[in-house]
């Protein structure tokens, strides 16, 4: 698996994001969140919880990050793979690390955890 290089872990209230939708509409979505990230998370009946859980993954893998600072929101992209399962996309050709993230919502709050290793 590789050494460990940094964790992160965020949790977020699916009302501010809601909130966030309902003010600013497509530009916040554009703003966070990849084309093909929203075209995924259209496809759900109840999308706000959805929305929450990636954004807290994306908070998550930023803090585990070394270079933080350098990179932005569309840079994490988060999918989920035949069975369901997520993962990260960097689109960063310096970064070289694996990213394990696991999520999780309920009613009220998303919350995302994210491990890094070496290559």
């Amino acid at each position: 698996m590789g050494e460990i290089i940094g964790t992160g872990v965020d949790v977020i209230e699916i009302s501010r994001i809601r909130r966030a939708v309902e003010r600013w509409g497509e530009d916040f979505l554009r703003h966070i969140f990849t084309d093909r990230e929203r075209r995924r998370l259209l496809t759900y009946k109840r999308p706000y919880p959805h929305y929450a859980v990636r954004f807290a993954a994306k908070e998550a893998v930023y803090k585990a990050l070394p270079c933080q600072e350098e990179v932005g929101w569309k840079d994490l992209e988060i999918l989920n793979d035949d069975q369901g399962r997520p993962y990260v996309l960097c689109h960063r050709k310096d970064f070289s690390g694996r990213i394990f993230i696991s999520l999780s919502h309920s009613r009220d709050y998303a919350v995302a955890s994210a491990i890094i290793t070496e290559g």
